[in-house]
């Protein structure tokens, strides 16, 4: 188990609390909300699923932005700009009906989540592996898994007596300081311009080859995977299910509570089974979740999609990172980066893809079988994948 130093939990929290207001307040907090603006006619389910792909196509964006500016001195530049815009289109959020403005707003708050989302755990990785606590880095995803169950709670609980788009409220009211605070602590770190074994030309060479290319493709099979119960799960709990299921408005309660552990979990598993094997077991355990859903309709699946899915993604980013980084330790952001642009890819095409499914009379339960197939995909190209970076 990872003993964290007294100096080094400030930072991690700080991290934990940027990465909760970007990808918990921001991104997934849609996915309990979406059945809610269908209910209050803001949004039909098709219009939900384009607007999703708007968001992941903004992320897309900000992840190769953050190619582009993966140097240490361009990080403490961008990503106070990155807080700002989120936190302001988070907050116009709460002031539109029109489905056309909200998919602008959401295409824009996915470009600052993804940039901010490269970025921070960039920084703090470089900081800790001077620090020479780089085994830690996964910790910084438990603030992802605290603000799923925060999200759940704070629309669960406002459900009542906010309609339309003031549901988008206490996201942004709790966005502020959060966003405010969490920069102030990473600016004060010290980092130095290039990363650890870093110079310009290193960081200038290849991102592909034979041994990082099988990673990538892994990585992209896991984003589409993931990502179609992430967006749609509690949409799939209110079709299937009676009115008085508590999963109906449970499920994604469920996610969180599984995804609160799941940094620590694999972080921790990582360092036993070595961060290759504890990945390719995830793959697993996240390709059994999809499944569950498809093969046990109903509660059944629905709550151990919910519990492995929740369970095991978070724990695919961090183990990725890490890897990519024993991989080609030179260039670590930039590596970062790029894997995160791929993942995007993937899971902007799915819920396009499901979008599409559906205007052609689909079901939404079948969408699955697309996740379960990248998922497949990326357990394959993981056997081929190094366990270290080469000699």
């Amino acid at each position: 188990m990872t003993v964290i130093r007294s100096n080094l939990l400030p930072v991690l929290l700080a991290g934990a609390a940027v990465l909760l207001v970007v990808h918990s307040l921001g991104r997934f907090i849609y996915t309990p909300l979406l059945p809610w603006l269908v209910e209050d006619g803001l949004l039909t389910l098709k219009q939900g699923a384009d607007i999703a792909s708007w968001n992941y196509l903004g992320y897309l964006g900000g992840a190769l932005l953050a190619i582009r500016w993966h140097r240490l001195s361009q990080i403490r530049r961008c990503l106070p700009v990155g807080l700002a815009l989120h936190v302001l289109t988070t907050l116009l959020q709460t002031q539109t009906q029109d489905a056309d403005l909200l998919a602008v707003l959401r295409l824009l708050n996915g470009l600052s989540n993804g940039l901010v989302f490269v970025q921070a755990p960039a920084l703090i990785l470089e900081w800790l592996s001077r620090q020479g606590a780089a085994a830690a880095s996964g910790l910084v995803y438990l603030g992802v898994g605290g603000g799923l169950l925060l999200s759940s709670a704070m629309v669960g609980l406002s459900a009542d007596w906010l309609e339309g788009p003031a549901r988008w409220w206490p996201a942004a009211l709790l966005s502020l300081p959060l966003a405010g605070w969490g920069w102030y602590r990473l600016s004060r770190l010290d980092t130095p311009d290039h990363p650890s074994g870093s110079t310009p030309a290193a960081s200038s060479s290849r991102l592909l080859d034979r041994h990082s290319l099988p990673l990538f493709c892994a990585y992209a099979g896991a984003g589409m995977g993931y990502i179609l119960p992430m967006t749609f799960l509690p949409m799939l709990a209110r079709l299937q299910l009676s009115a008085d299921s508590p999963l109906v408005s449970g499920s994604w309660l469920v996610v969180a509570l599984a995804t609160l552990v799941a940094p620590w979990l694999w972080n921790r598993a990582g360092a036993h089974l070595g961060d290759k094997r504890a990945l390719q077991l995830n793959y697993l355990v996240q390709l059994g979740g999809v499944l569950a859903a498809l093969l046990l309709p109903g509660a059944p699946g629905i709550l151990l999609c919910g519990l492995l899915v929740g369970g095991t993604f978070l724990g695919t980013v961090l183990l990725t990172q890490r890897l990519g980084r024993a991989l080609q330790p030179h260039q670590g952001p930039r590596l970062s980066a790029a894997l995160i642009a791929l993942y995007s890819v993937a899971q902007l095409a799915a819920p396009w893809l499901t979008g599409q499914w559906l205007a052609q009379g689909g079901s939404l339960h079948s969408a699955f079988w697309l996740g379960a197939a990248a998922l497949c995909w990326g357990f394959a190209w993981m056997l081929a994948v190094p366990a270290r970076q080469p000699a």
